[in-house]
């Protein structure tokens, strides 16, 4: 593991570890951690004009979204040793969720609106995100974890 990725969070370093399995072929061997999370989740007002306003989604994407909540999951079933699940369901059109549930406990639930659009300004924005969706997760299964208690 590289030095720079000891430094950002538990989040930040699962979302690369599942960027990184899923190249296969290598295609982002050269780019740095930080380049391919721009490249794949960070648009500027400029790329997002390029978009149409309605627009089906495509597999790839829903994938990519997806991925977030997975990193999420995974860093709460390591920190916790609970086992979560991603669930999402997506429009052709762009409209759905997302949730993160570890047993009965809904840990993340997130609704979109224009998936084909989802992005971030800046990857310091990616970052807060994902740590705020991880924070989240932990706060509210402490909240809800009495009420689970004898259905283990």
């Amino acid at each position: 593991m590289s030095e720079a990725l000891k430094e950002i969070s538990p989040f930040t370093q699962e979302l690369i570890r599942q960027l990184r399995a899923i190249d296969q072929f290598g295609n982002w061997s050269r780019l740095s951690d930080e380049e391919v999370l721009t490249k794949i989740y960070v648009k500027t007002k400029e790329d997002l004009k390029e978009i149409p306003i309605i627009a089906d989604i495509d597999e790839i994407l829903i994938g990519q979204i997806k991925m977030i909540f997975k990193a999420v999951a995974l860093q709460f079933e390591r920190k916790t040793g609970v086992m979560c699940n991603v669930v999402m369901e997506m429009s052709h059109e762009g409209f759905g969720r997302c949730i993160v549930i570890a047993g009965r406990i809904v840990l993340v639930d997130k609704y979109f609106k224009d998936a084909h659009r989802f992005s971030f300004r800046t990857i310091e924005k990616l970052y807060e995100e994902g740590d705020k969706y991880l924070a989240q997760s932990f706060a509210t299964y402490e909240q809800y974890k009495p009420c689970i208690k004898g259905d283990e």
